[in-house]
């Protein structure tokens, strides 16, 4: 039986290892700090205690969590000839890495939700999303990723692993690891679907439907200034979702996996995190106007303001 893996990542990109490290730790460093500057601006500014804003918090504070998963054994293996990771390791940074995936999409549904509330029901959104309220549905997320998680990690580990140890990704993934399995993966495959199902497609339709209702509200507003206002307040938002379920939908929606997958799962995993906060802060009236009175910008050059 098998005892551990071997991750081979890109190995095939011999050539290219330094500057694809130099490249994917810069991103790393970035997405950290961009996010912790969030996570302090958000807490250190009384402007911005607001639920749109505790939601991009805890967005954030996930996204750190959700790159450290993945992030740092990749490095490693950029760099080293050893790629091995051990059984346990392995699937419990496939646990985790889903988990907190899971976890993401559904907030990002939340976020949508709150969105979506702010602008058809506005002057009962301050009296109905108060504290409590906000760190209810902040917490689902991670609830629905731990649990929807639980189920196809445990029929995955419970294939046998008998012969072939080499992963072709640069993290323990599901269909990765089916691909693996001396045992017929027919089960396992159907749960990770079902799991996909309610995992990333579920949240999906649900932000559809709210950016759906969230038009139709915005085209009703006579006012154009109105208008601009109404959807300047979930743009950000909106461009991280499509950027997300860009790549997402495409690897999980295929349960069998391709060689491509591990080239989309960058995007998830280090560029989309990388982007983010740039998405939240310069596209954000509000955080650009917190960073001003912090002297932020400054950094940035006055072409940038």
């Amino acid at each position: 039986m098998v005892t551990e893996f071997i991750l081979l990542a890109f190995s095939e990109l011999q050539d290219f290892q330094i500057y694809l490290f130099t490249v994917i730790l810069l991103a790393f460093i970035f997405c950290i700090l961009g996010n912790t500057a969030i996570l302090a601006l958000v807490r250190s500014k009384s402007s911005l205690h607001t639920p749109m804003y505790f939601f991009i918090s805890d967005f954030a504070f996930l996204e750190i969590i959700f790159v450290s998963v993945t992030v740092p054994k990749l490095l490693t293996n950029l760099l080293e000839t050893d790629r091995k990771i051990s059984f346990t390791g392995c699937f419990a940074q496939l646990y985790a890495f889903n988990s907190f995936g899971v976890a993401e999409c559904y907030l990002l549904a939340v976020m949508a939700f709150d969105r979506d509330f702010a602008i058809h029901k506005p002057l009962h959104y301050s009296r109905i999303m108060n504290k409590t309220t906000c760190i209810q549905l902040a917490l689902s997320p991670w609830v629905f990723g731990f649990v929807i998680s639980t189920t196809p990690t445990i029929f995955t580990a419970r294939l046998e692993f008998c012969g072939p140890n080499k992963v072709k990704h640069f993290f323990c993934d599901l269909s990765a690891m089916q691909n693996l399995a001396c045992s017929d993966p027919m089960v396992s495959n159907l749960v990770t679907s079902a799991s996909a199902i309610f995992g990333s497609m579920l949240p999906f339709v649900i932000i559809l439907g709210f950016y759906i209702h969230i038009i139709v509200i915005i085209l009703k507003i006579k006012s154009m200034v109105g208008k601009q206002k109404a959807f300047s307040t979930c743009s950000s938002h909106l461009i991280v979702a499509c950027l997300f379920y860009g790549s997402v939908v495409v690897v999980y929606g295929r349960p069998k996996g391709s060689e491509h997958d591990k080239f989309l799962a960058l995007m998830y995993t280090v560029i989309i995190p990388f982007l983010n906060p740039f998405i939240y802060t310069l596209r954000n009236k509000d955080v650009k106007a917190a960073l001003r009175k912090s002297n932020l910008l400054k950094v940035l050059g006055p072409s940038k303001r």
